[in-house]
C-alpha cells in the first residue's frame, strides 16, 4: 500500500499546541511531516524550538527578495539541519531561485528548495486586481518553467495545476496546498480539492493540510483522512 506524504501545517505560535499536533498526527500508514510557516518561525520561541527539534520538518517562508538577501536568508538557517524543505517564491525570479539553490547546496545538502507559484487563496479576479493580464494557468505554467530551469527540487501549486506540471516536468516534486476533506469549509482558500483528488486524479507527490487535520480531534481527523484516501 502506497504511503502518502502529508505536510501538516502548524499554523500557531503556541509551542504546546505544536507538540500536540506532532504527537497526534503520528501514523504508520502515512508519512507526516510538520510544516512551520511565518507565524511560528517569527514567534518568540519558534526559532528556538526548531533548533532543538529532532525530526524532519518543512519551513514555509516563501522567500521573495533580491538574490543576495534570499541567499543570506538560506545561510542564516544553516544550523537547522533537520529542515528538509523550504519555500521560495517564483516571483523572485530565475536568478534569485538559482542563488538560493546554490547556497542550499553548500549549507544543507538535504534541503530541498520548493518554488511557490500562485497562492491557492487567489483566483483570476484577485490576480486581475493586482495588474496581471494572464490567467492562473498561464502564470503557473510560466513559473513552473522558471522553477525547473533554476534547478529547484520542486514546485508548490494548486492541485488543479498539478497534473499538467507532473506530465511536463516528471522530476519536479509537486506539493499542493489548498486541501480539504469532503464537507470541510474552504475558509480563506479559493482553489480547493480533496486529498484523494490531489493524489490520485492530479498526481501530486505531497499535500499540505492544516485546519482539516488540526481542528478539534486530531487523531479522528487523521483516521478520516486515511479512510478517504484508501
Amino acid at each position: 500500500m502506497k504511503k502518502y506524504k502529508i505536510f501538516v501545517a502548524c499554523d500557531t505560535s503556541n509551542i504546546n499546541f505544536v507538540r500536540k499536533i506532532i504527537q497526534n498526527t503520528k501514523n504508520r500508514k502515512l508519512e507526516i511531516i510538520p510544516k512551520f510557516g511565518l507565524q511560528f518561525f517569527y514567534s518568540e520561541n519558534g526559532r528556538k524550538f526548531l533548533e532543538k527539534f529532532k525530526g524532519n520538518f518543512f519551513l514555509d517562508l516563501k522567500l521573495n527578495d533580491i538574490s543576495a538577501t534570499a541567499k543570506a536568508a538560506i545561510n542564516s538557517i544553516k544550523d537547522l539541519k533537520r529542515c528538509r524543505y523550504i519555500t521560495i517564491h517564483a516571483n523572485g525570479g530565475l536568478e534569485m531561485m538559482r542563488a538560493v539553490k546554490k547556497e542550499a547546496k553548500k549549507t544543507n545538502k538535504n534541503l530541498k528548495i520548493l518554488g511557490v507559484t500562485v497562492l491557492t487563496s487567489l483566483n483570476n479576479r484577485s490576480l486581475k486586481e493586482t495588474g496581471h493580464t494572464k490567467n492562473i494557468n498561464q502564470i503557473v505554467r510560466k513559473q513552473a518553467s522558471l522553477i525547473k530551469k533554476s534547478g529547484c527540487h520542486g514546485i508548490v501549486c494548486s492541485a488543479q495545476e498539478a497534473k499538467f506540471i507532473k506530465m511536463k516536468y516528471k522530476n519536479l516534486f509537486v506539493v499542493t496546498p489548498g486541501i480539504r476533506l469532503p464537507g470541510d469549509k474552504k475558509d480563506d482558500q479559493s482553489r480547493v480539492v480533496t486529498p484523494f483528488d490531489a493524489f490520485v486524479k492530479n498526481q501530486a507527490d505531497a499535500i499540505v493540510m492544516g485546519r482539516s487535520l488540526t481542528k478539534n480531534n486530531i487523531k479522528k481527523n487523521i483516521q478520516n483522512l486515511i479512510n478517504h484516501i484508501y
